[in-house]
């Protein structure tokens, strides 16, 4: 299925990456049809050597939408050519009881032809008790 749509991570990752979470956690949209914008159907997230189908990606989606009130993402490089994408940023949501959960992610992905991520690797570390220094644009 392609779509349209100019934002794909292959056209805009820096996009993606600080819209995506928006999108899904706070949308008005369906979480399906905002996740297929920008991911295959076959799609697979490779999380610290977990793997998460669009199944499992969708249900986490749900418990963002019951407990996120904030989400900030803060990209310090990204590249995208020849069908690959790779990018380090720090994630940052605020939930409901006030807890700040920040995460350093570190992840490289392939695309489709249409732009869309078909697969990610990505690492990711727990940053939530480290002072954030000043902002870093991206590379």
């Amino acid at each position: 299925m392609g779509s349209p749509f100019s934002g794909a991570p292959g056209d805009d990752l820096i996009g993606y990456l600080t819209r995506y979470p928006h999108e899904l956690t706070f949308g008005h949209e369906d979480p399906a049809a905002v996740f297929g914008r920008y991911h295959t159907d076959d799609f697979v997230l490779c999380n610290d050597g977990v793997p998460l189908d669009r199944e499992r990606l969708l249900a986490h989606a749900k418990a963002g939408r019951r407990n996120a009130t904030r989400i900030d993402v803060q990209v310090h490089d990204a590249l995208a050519a020849g069908g690959k994408v790779a990018a380090r940023y720090t994630l940052t949501a605020l939930m409901r009881r006030g807890q700040v959960i920040a995460t350093e992610i570190h992840m490289f992905g392939e695309l489709s032809p249409d732009g869309r991520l078909r697969r990610v690797e990505q690492l990711s570390r727990d940053v939530s008790d480290q002072d954030p220094g000043p902002a870093q644009p991206p590379a």
